[in-house]
Protein backbone atom coordinates (compact mmCIF):
# COMPACT_ATOMS: atom_id res chain seq x y z
CA UNK A 1 0.00 0.00 0.00
CA UNK A 2 1.65 3.24 -0.91
CA UNK A 3 2.02 6.02 1.63
CA UNK A 4 -1.11 8.28 -0.16
CA UNK A 5 -3.49 5.11 -0.07
CA UNK A 6 -2.39 4.90 3.67
CA UNK A 7 -3.09 8.58 3.99
CA UNK A 8 -6.15 8.80 2.74
CA UNK A 9 -7.64 5.62 4.56
CA UNK A 10 -6.71 7.59 8.06
CA UNK A 11 -8.36 10.52 6.73
CA UNK A 12 -11.75 8.68 5.35
CA UNK A 13 -11.79 7.58 9.04
CA UNK A 14 -11.91 11.21 10.79
CA UNK A 15 -13.55 12.44 7.74
CA UNK A 16 -16.96 12.71 9.32
CA UNK A 17 -15.42 13.74 12.31
CA UNK A 18 -13.98 16.89 10.55
CA UNK A 19 -16.89 17.62 8.82
CA UNK A 20 -19.28 17.64 11.67
CA UNK A 21 -17.59 21.05 12.60
CA UNK A 22 -19.74 22.49 10.01
CA UNK A 23 -23.03 21.39 11.79
CA UNK A 24 -22.00 23.17 14.69
CA UNK A 25 -19.53 21.04 16.66
CA UNK A 26 -15.76 21.90 18.03
CA UNK A 27 -13.33 19.71 17.06
CA UNK A 28 -9.81 18.88 17.67
CA UNK A 29 -7.32 16.55 15.76
CA UNK A 30 -4.04 15.89 17.32
CA UNK A 31 -0.49 14.19 16.06
CA UNK A 32 1.32 12.79 18.48
CA UNK A 33 4.36 10.97 18.76
CA UNK A 34 8.00 11.10 19.55
CA UNK A 35 10.36 13.38 17.65
CA UNK A 36 11.08 12.64 14.00
CA UNK A 37 8.08 9.90 14.06
CA UNK A 38 6.39 12.07 11.26
CA UNK A 39 3.76 14.24 12.96
CA UNK A 40 4.20 17.12 10.46
CA UNK A 41 4.04 15.00 7.44
CA UNK A 42 0.83 13.62 8.36
CA UNK A 43 -0.69 16.85 9.22
CA UNK A 44 1.08 19.02 6.14
CA UNK A 45 2.05 16.27 3.73
CA UNK A 46 3.60 17.56 0.31
CA UNK A 47 2.37 19.13 -2.29
CA UNK A 48 1.74 15.99 -3.86
CA UNK A 49 0.82 13.71 -1.20
CA UNK A 50 -1.21 16.28 1.21
CA UNK A 51 -1.43 15.69 4.97
CA UNK A 52 -3.91 15.72 7.19
CA UNK A 53 -4.74 19.55 7.14
CA UNK A 54 -5.27 20.29 3.10
CA UNK A 55 -7.50 17.11 3.13
CA UNK A 56 -9.64 18.20 5.92
CA UNK A 57 -10.21 21.41 4.18
CA UNK A 58 -10.74 20.20 0.94
CA UNK A 59 -13.06 18.23 2.39
CA UNK A 60 -15.07 20.91 4.40
CA UNK A 61 -14.99 23.11 1.18
CA UNK A 62 -16.91 20.22 -0.98
CA UNK A 63 -19.60 19.65 1.84
CA UNK A 64 -20.25 23.74 1.99
CA UNK A 65 -20.58 23.34 -1.95
CA UNK A 66 -22.63 20.63 -1.41
CA UNK A 67 -25.09 22.64 0.82
CA UNK A 68 -24.78 25.80 -1.56
CA UNK A 69 -28.85 27.65 -1.78
CA UNK A 70 -29.61 25.95 1.36
CA UNK A 71 -26.82 27.74 3.68
CA UNK A 72 -24.35 30.04 3.53
CA UNK A 73 -20.89 30.18 5.15
CA UNK A 74 -18.31 32.00 6.42
CA UNK A 75 -15.04 30.69 7.41
CA UNK A 76 -12.01 32.66 9.02
CA UNK A 77 -9.01 30.83 9.46
CA UNK A 78 -5.75 31.19 12.51
CA UNK A 79 -2.50 29.48 12.69
CA UNK A 80 -0.32 29.66 16.09
CA UNK A 81 2.51 28.15 17.30
CA UNK A 82 3.46 27.73 21.15
CA UNK A 83 7.27 28.04 21.20
CA UNK A 84 8.57 27.67 24.85
CA UNK A 85 5.23 28.38 26.08
CA UNK A 86 5.12 31.27 23.98
CA UNK A 87 1.77 32.28 21.52
CA UNK A 88 3.20 32.88 18.05
CA UNK A 89 1.03 34.51 15.26
CA UNK A 90 2.00 32.54 12.34
CA UNK A 91 0.17 34.60 9.54
CA UNK A 92 1.97 38.34 11.26
CA UNK A 93 3.77 40.35 9.57
CA UNK A 94 6.17 39.72 12.70
CA UNK A 95 5.69 36.54 14.22
CA UNK A 96 8.00 37.17 16.74
CA UNK A 97 5.32 39.21 18.58
CA UNK A 98 4.35 37.36 21.74
CA UNK A 99 0.82 36.80 22.35
CA UNK A 100 -1.29 35.42 25.54
CA UNK A 101 -4.62 34.23 26.47
CA UNK A 102 -7.60 36.40 27.69
CA UNK A 103 -11.03 35.86 28.96
CA UNK A 104 -13.42 38.05 26.64
CA UNK A 105 -14.51 40.87 28.55
CA UNK A 106 -18.36 39.97 27.39
CA UNK A 107 -19.02 37.83 30.42
CA UNK A 108 -19.12 34.86 28.16
CA UNK A 109 -16.35 33.17 29.96
CA UNK A 110 -15.02 32.30 26.65
CA UNK A 111 -11.09 32.73 26.04
CA UNK A 112 -9.46 34.84 22.66
CA UNK A 113 -5.98 35.71 21.92
CA UNK A 114 -6.50 39.58 21.78
CA UNK A 115 -3.72 40.57 18.89
CA UNK A 116 -4.27 37.24 16.87
CA UNK A 117 -4.80 37.45 12.78
CA UNK A 118 -7.86 35.93 12.16
CA UNK A 119 -8.34 35.46 7.66
CA UNK A 120 -11.64 35.74 6.19
CA UNK A 121 -11.08 33.50 3.26
CA UNK A 122 -13.36 33.24 0.67
CA UNK A 123 -11.61 30.06 -1.41
CA UNK A 124 -9.90 27.01 -0.62
CA UNK A 125 -6.93 28.42 -3.19
CA UNK A 126 -6.57 30.99 -0.76
CA UNK A 127 -6.06 29.15 2.38
CA UNK A 128 -3.28 26.57 0.25
CA UNK A 129 -1.35 30.46 0.19
CA UNK A 130 -2.25 31.02 3.99
CA UNK A 131 -1.05 27.58 5.32
CA UNK A 132 2.45 28.20 3.14
CA UNK A 133 2.72 31.12 4.88
CA UNK A 134 2.23 29.74 8.76
CA UNK A 135 5.02 26.77 7.35
CA UNK A 136 7.57 29.51 6.30
CA UNK A 137 7.42 30.94 9.77
CA UNK A 138 7.16 28.37 12.15
CA UNK A 139 10.15 27.16 14.24
CA UNK A 140 12.39 24.67 13.29
CA UNK A 141 15.64 23.15 13.79
CA UNK A 142 18.02 20.13 13.45
CA UNK A 143 18.68 17.24 16.23
CA UNK A 144 20.60 13.90 16.54
CA UNK A 145 16.66 12.81 16.20
CA UNK A 146 15.60 14.49 13.21
CA UNK A 147 17.08 16.87 10.53
CA UNK A 148 14.78 19.51 10.28
CA UNK A 149 12.38 19.06 14.45
CA UNK A 150 9.16 21.10 14.80
CA UNK A 151 10.74 23.02 17.91
CA UNK A 152 6.82 24.03 18.69
CA UNK A 153 2.82 23.29 18.72
CA UNK A 154 1.42 24.28 15.77
CA UNK A 155 -2.48 24.91 15.88
CA UNK A 156 -4.60 25.78 12.88
CA UNK A 157 -8.14 26.40 13.51
CA UNK A 158 -10.84 26.92 11.51
CA UNK A 159 -14.36 28.32 12.48
CA UNK A 160 -17.05 28.13 10.21
CA UNK A 161 -20.26 30.20 10.76
CA UNK A 162 -23.31 28.77 8.65
CA UNK A 163 -26.72 30.20 8.42
CA UNK A 164 -29.77 27.99 6.95
CA UNK A 165 -31.53 29.92 5.00
CA UNK A 166 -34.89 28.21 5.43
CA UNK A 167 -34.94 28.56 9.18
CA UNK A 168 -32.67 31.49 10.11
CA UNK A 169 -30.63 28.77 12.30
CA UNK A 170 -27.13 30.01 12.92
CA UNK A 171 -24.42 27.32 13.90
CA UNK A 172 -20.68 28.20 14.80
CA UNK A 173 -18.44 25.49 14.65
CA UNK A 174 -14.47 24.94 15.20
CA UNK A 175 -11.88 22.82 14.25
CA UNK A 176 -8.46 22.76 15.41
CA UNK A 177 -5.43 20.83 13.51
CA UNK A 178 -2.75 19.68 15.86
CA UNK A 179 0.52 19.08 15.13
CA UNK A 180 2.28 18.82 18.45
CA UNK A 181 6.28 18.72 19.25
CA UNK A 182 7.39 15.71 19.47
CA UNK A 183 8.88 14.01 22.84
CA UNK A 184 12.30 13.39 23.30
CA UNK A 185 14.85 12.26 25.45
CA UNK A 186 17.32 14.60 25.98
CA UNK A 187 20.26 12.19 26.09
CA UNK A 188 19.36 10.51 22.11
CA UNK A 189 18.61 14.16 20.83
CA UNK A 190 21.46 15.47 21.50
CA UNK A 191 19.54 19.07 22.96
CA UNK A 192 21.81 21.70 24.10
CA UNK A 193 21.81 25.31 25.20
CA UNK A 194 18.55 27.00 23.35
CA UNK A 195 17.53 23.14 21.70
CA UNK A 196 17.42 22.01 25.56
CA UNK A 197 15.55 24.97 26.75
CA UNK A 198 12.78 23.90 23.86
CA UNK A 199 12.99 20.12 24.77
CA UNK A 200 12.21 20.90 28.30
CA UNK A 201 9.48 23.27 27.72
CA UNK A 202 8.10 20.71 25.00
CA UNK A 203 7.99 17.13 26.83
CA UNK A 204 6.38 19.94 29.86
CA UNK A 205 3.73 20.80 27.67
CA UNK A 206 2.78 17.28 26.82
CA UNK A 207 2.48 15.97 30.52
CA UNK A 208 0.09 18.96 30.89
CA UNK A 209 -1.86 17.48 28.22
CA UNK A 210 -1.81 14.55 29.43
CA UNK A 211 -2.26 15.60 33.26
CA UNK A 212 -5.97 17.07 31.45
CA UNK A 213 -6.39 13.54 29.55
CA UNK A 214 -6.41 12.00 32.91
CA UNK A 215 -8.28 14.55 34.51
CA UNK A 216 -11.24 13.65 31.85
CA UNK A 217 -11.09 10.60 32.22
CA UNK A 218 -11.51 10.08 35.65
CA UNK A 219 -14.37 12.87 35.20
CA UNK A 220 -12.35 15.08 38.07
CA UNK A 221 -14.29 18.01 38.34
CA UNK A 222 -11.54 20.56 37.92
CA UNK A 223 -9.87 19.97 34.70
CA UNK A 224 -6.26 21.12 34.78
CA UNK A 225 -6.08 23.21 31.43
CA UNK A 226 -4.50 26.05 32.80
CA UNK A 227 -0.97 24.24 33.42
CA UNK A 228 -0.07 24.91 30.05
CA UNK A 229 -0.68 27.40 26.99
CA UNK A 230 -1.22 24.52 24.73
CA UNK A 231 -4.25 22.83 26.90
CA UNK A 232 -5.32 26.52 28.03
CA UNK A 233 -5.76 27.33 23.99
CA UNK A 234 -7.56 24.62 23.61
CA UNK A 235 -10.02 24.56 26.46
CA UNK A 236 -12.87 25.05 24.96
CA UNK A 237 -12.38 22.43 22.04
CA UNK A 238 -10.93 19.26 24.55
CA UNK A 239 -13.57 19.51 27.54
CA UNK A 240 -17.10 17.69 27.72
CA UNK A 241 -19.50 18.26 24.88
CA UNK A 242 -16.78 18.35 22.18
CA UNK A 243 -15.04 15.54 19.40
CA UNK A 244 -11.58 15.01 19.62
CA UNK A 245 -9.45 12.62 17.52
CA UNK A 246 -5.48 11.43 18.41
CA UNK A 247 -3.44 10.29 16.03
CA UNK A 248 -0.62 8.60 17.06
CA UNK A 249 2.86 8.44 15.37
CA UNK A 250 5.60 6.02 16.13
CA UNK A 251 9.10 5.02 14.68
CA UNK A 252 9.55 1.41 12.97
CA UNK A 253 13.39 1.75 14.35
CA UNK A 254 14.23 -0.92 16.93
CA UNK A 255 16.20 1.51 18.88
CA UNK A 256 13.09 3.74 19.40
CA UNK A 257 11.12 0.96 20.95
CA UNK A 258 11.06 2.46 24.30
CA UNK A 259 9.47 5.87 22.62
CA UNK A 260 7.12 3.40 20.80
CA UNK A 261 5.91 1.66 23.88
CA UNK A 262 5.74 5.72 25.80
CA UNK A 263 3.64 6.51 22.69
CA UNK A 264 1.09 3.84 23.14
CA UNK A 265 0.47 3.84 26.42
CA UNK A 266 -0.37 7.12 25.89
CA UNK A 267 -2.77 6.74 23.12
CA UNK A 268 -3.91 3.69 24.73
CA UNK A 269 -5.12 6.55 28.01
CA UNK A 270 -6.57 8.88 25.38
CA UNK A 271 -9.39 5.82 24.08
CA UNK A 272 -10.67 5.29 27.30
CA UNK A 273 -11.65 9.45 27.87
CA UNK A 274 -15.22 9.68 27.57
CA UNK A 275 -16.09 13.33 26.56
CA UNK A 276 -20.05 12.18 26.44
CA UNK A 277 -22.91 13.61 23.96
CA UNK A 278 -21.23 16.24 21.74
CA UNK A 279 -22.83 19.50 22.06
CA UNK A 280 -23.76 21.54 18.74
CA UNK A 281 -23.25 25.21 18.47
CA UNK A 282 -26.80 26.86 17.18
CA UNK A 283 -28.41 29.82 17.31
CA UNK A 284 -31.85 29.63 17.24
CA UNK A 285 -33.51 32.79 18.56
CA UNK A 286 -33.29 34.30 15.01
CA UNK A 287 -35.55 31.44 13.29
CA UNK A 288 -38.00 31.08 16.37
CA UNK A 289 -38.48 35.30 16.09
CA UNK A 290 -39.92 34.59 12.62
CA UNK A 291 -42.08 31.85 13.17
Amino acid sequence: MTPFSIGLQVFMEIEPVVTSCINGYNVCIFAYGQTGSGKTYTMEGTADNPGMNLQSLRALYQEMEARKGLWSYAVTLSMVEIYNEVIRDLLSRDPQDKLDIKLNPDGSGQLHVPGLTSMEVKSFRHIKKLLALGRRNRATFCTNMNEHSSRSHALLTITITGREFSSGAITTGKLNLVDLAGSERVCKSGAEGERLKEAQNINKSLLALGEVIQALRAKQSHIPFRNSKLTYLLQDSLGKGNKTVMMVQVSPLEENIGETVCSLNFAQRVCKVELGPASRKIDTATAKAEI
